[in-house]
């Protein structure tokens, strides 16, 4: 007689993300619900995140192009349609507004063509739900619409969108490009939230850095002289560089009127602006604290893409790299929202 499986695990929905990163779309995923059984990322020190955040999860780590589908069910001891979502985020860097800005809307990156490794393995498990999300410049790119030619063809039905993550719960003002399909259900985005959270909900009780025993929260910071003057002279709580004296202005902004957020605080009580892969650097945008002279800290970084305070990053490996890893990451808040209503079930209201 076949031994039953536990009623938890038949009931638990199961996920499987691609180019996972430290693991955004994961913590997104858990958190809604699922059982997040497989994951595939290349980067290395992103594989050790992920493990030390989701040890249950077997990962491939290694090039998506060389993981099939066929060695991903074996190995998971699943049947191809099994799996509830798949979900990913392929490359998307040559798709954004900042690599453009300059040169118009031409794609050239090689890296951009990985939407189809995403494709094969749609096909090749067949999940009964995808989720996938990218920058906004993908919406009308010529892959996109082949990508979801391709599910439409394979029995998905599919929609796609351009919205705001800080409708949904996340502290800061991020739009994302985000698919939903589903061959066994409508599809439907999750309900935009009644009330934004801001800075203060997010990092408002954090101790103060440099003296809390988190690690992250305390990587210390190196600034010269005129780099720290020109900071305290920032007026608190959404202050910017306009209100620096001449001497202490960069000569490069002097006759320039141009990204107005570099050398800015944010403000307590709106959204942060769109947390990047230089969040920890004021010259590269509004990221100082709104009282501390200081940038945001790893921690504060982490908390305002919505990780919870218990995710680890090792400090060790230094803020350019964990601050890439959280500013390439998926708002995981954002993530369990949609989710959860690939499901059929509405998340909580706010």
């Amino acid at each position: 007689m076949a031994t039953k499986r536990p009623k938890k695990a038949i009931e638990q929905p199961t996920a499987f993300d691609c180019f996972a990163g430290c693991g955004g779309m994961s913590q997104g995923f858990k958190q809604a619900g699922f059982n997040v059984i497989g994951a595939i990322e290349i980067d290395a020190d992103a594989v050790d995140v992920y493990k030390r955040n989701h040890p249950a999860t077997h990962i491939w780590s290694k090039d998506i192009r060389k993981v099939t589908a066929k060695a991903v069910l074996k190995k998971l001891a699943i049947e191809k349609g099994d799996l509830d979502v798949l979900g990913g985020c392929p490359p998307c860097q040559g798709f954004s507004t900042l690599r453009t800005y300059n040169g118009g809307r031409r794609v050239l990156d090689k890296q951009n063509d990985l939407i189809f490794e995403f494709q094969r393995l749609v096909l090749g498990l067949k999940p009964k739900r995808v989720m996938m999300e990218n920058v906004p410049g993908l919406f009308d790119n010529r892959r996109l619409k082949e990508f979801r030619a391709a599910l439409e063809k394979a029995g998905y039905t599919v929609d796609v969108d351009v919205l705001n993550v800080a409708e949904y719960g996340v502290p800061q003002r991020r739009r994302r490009l985000v698919l939903l399909a589903s061959r066994v259900s409508k599809v439907a985005f999750a309900q935009p939230t009644k009330k934004a959270r801001t800075v203060r909900d997010a990092i408002g009780t954090m101790p103060i850095a440099g003296k809390s025993g988190d690690a992250l929260h305390d990587l210390p910071e190196k600034r010269s002289r005129r780099v720290a003057a020109r900071i305290r002279q920032i007026p608190a709580n959404g202050g910017s560089r306009s209100s620096l004296p001449n001497r202490l202005k960069l000569e490069c902004h002097k006759n320039s009127d141009g990204f107005k957020d570099v050398y800015g605080r944010m403000a307590w009580d709106e959204p942060a602006p769109t947390i990047t892969t230089g969040c920890f650097n004021p010259s590269k945008g509004r990221f100082l604290h709104p009282e501390a002279n200081r940038a945001i800290t790893m921690r504060e970084a982490a908390l305002l893409q919505s990780f919870p305070r218990s995710y680890k990053f090792p400090a060790t490996l230094g803020k350019v790299k964990v601050a890439t890893m959280i500013g390439n990451a998926l708002p995981p808040e954002f993530i369990r929202r949609h989710a959860t209503g690939l499901v059929g079930q509405e998340p909580e209201k706010q």
